[in-house]
């Protein structure tokens, strides 16, 4: 079984028209629910809202332009062979710098995320000639059963699946020492690809997400000097237990799609495959919600939106990430990825859905790098604040840097 095809084609985004006159016939024919008086946000996203911008979708949304933008950007497509699933056909971005010893970087988004969640990274990441900081070749795959890349045929893909295809793609573009990045999903699959590719492949990586889906302490049989210190800050650190309430609020009540999507997808996928209004409520409730009062524009939601709903497999096939990584050899991300000794660095967010206290991020990996606490940023710190994720990503491969020089001959400067 060969690892890859080497056959790279040009992509370019073009919605058939037949399927944009099908959208605006769909938004003409929505029937709303009702809402409680000064309901607001309590009960979900608020009715005003989307009612809005269902309107703006039908009536002055111009995907056409957005679509021009997208494909300005350097999108391919390539096959990549997946174990026991085929030949699977992924999409992605790839943004070379001219630097020579430029860092290669995989990019790796989550759920309700995709691709274009890099777009205001590239700029600041491959910047060229004249830069005293760190420049990276970044490829940003759209995950299989995301955006435009094919979406698995059979049940079971999970862990392993997707670290193989992140892997056989940065092998494929000749890139068999490499870095990565990822938040959500992105952070999760990091840590299983470090466990099946770290140090031979893998050499570092990088979260703004340094949770995983379970909170918990460190174990005493594990970790029992950070079990002690853990103990001791949940006692004495007012920034320990305060994170751990948020964590405790948004587990109690924000978890409700995560349930939904990793037991009964197909059931909720019949909404989001026929609605595009149910859509959107679907996924911009999480805009709003996980995001540091970031000020989104119609026109960015709806393009966000657009992008699911005009995937190559239909926005039910992304949420079956949850299912089958809730389902992992029927033990599941309980069974979390796990510790190895491949660096790994954190960046915090205040507007982070659910974080854990820093004392227990050791338990993630082997911690290299730790940010300062920014001063906004949510979930999505790739779209919101690019500038500081990028500079967490400088300062931690940058000269000086923990994980300066992880890539032989590959530190990001010319020299």
């Amino acid at each position: 079984m060969s690892d890859a095809t080497n056959t790279e084609q040009p992509f370019e985004v073009a919605v058939p028209d037949e399927d944009l006159q099908l959208l605006k016939k769909k938004l003409g024919l929505v029937r709303f629910p009702d809402e409680l008086d000064g309901a607001g946000w309590d009960y979900g996203a608020a009715l005003a809202d989307v009612t809005r911008l269902t309107t703006h979708w039908k009536t002055a949304f111009d995907w056409r332009k957005a679509e021009a933008e997208i494909n300005k950007l350097p999108m391919f497509t390539r096959d990549i062979e997946v174990e026991g699933f085929g030949s699977l056909n992924i999409h992605y971005i790839h943004q070379r710098s001219d630097v020579k010893g430029a860092i290669p970087l995989l990019f790796v988004h989550g759920w309700p995320g995709h691709f274009l969640e890099v777009r205001k990274l590239l700029p600041l990441l491959t910047a060229g000639a004249g830069s005293d900081q760190p420049s990276f070749h970044v490829v940003a795959p759209s995950l299989p059963g995301f955006g435009f890349s094919e979406a698995p045929h059979k049940p079971g893909f999970a862990a392993r699946q997707y670290a193989e295809v992140l892997n056989k793609l940065m092998l494929a573009l000749g890139y068999d020492e490499y870095v990565y990045q990822g938040g959500d999903w992105g952070h999760v699959l990091g840590g299983h690809t470090a466990v099946y590719y770290g140090h031979k492949h893998l050499k570092a990586w990088h979260t703004n997400m340094p949770l995983y889906v379970h909170p918990a302490p460190p174990a005493f049989t594990k970790f029992p000097l950070l079990y002690i210190q853990s103990l001791l800050a949940l006692t004495f650190d007012q920034e320990s237990k305060s994170i751990l309430a948020k964590s405790a609020k948004w587990s109690a009540g924000g978890r409700g799609y995560y349930v939904q999507q990793a037991t009964r997808p197909q059931t909720l996928g019949y909404s989001l495959a026929d609605s595009p209004v149910g859509l959107l409520a679907w996924i911009y409730e999480k805009l709003v919600d996980w995001s540091d009062n970031y000020p989104w524009t119609d026109d960015e939601v709806l393009e966000w939106v657009s992008i699911y709903w005009f995937s190559r497999a239909g926005a039910t096939a992304s949420t079956r990430i949850y299912y089958e990584m809730s389902n992992l050899a029927k033990g599941a991300i309980s069974a979390r990825p796990a510790w190895t000794s491949v660096p790994l660095g954190l960046s915090y967010f205040p507007g982070e859905i659910a974080r854990v206290p820093k004392i227990w991020s050791h338990t993630i990996g082997n911690l290299v790098f730790e940010s300062e606490e920014h001063d906004k940023g949510g979930h999505f710190a790739a779209s919101e604040v690019p500038e500081k994720l990028a500079g967490d990503l400088r300062k931690m491969f940058g000269k000086g840097g923990p994980a300066y020089g992880v890539v032989p001959g590959k530190n990001g400067y010319d020299a």
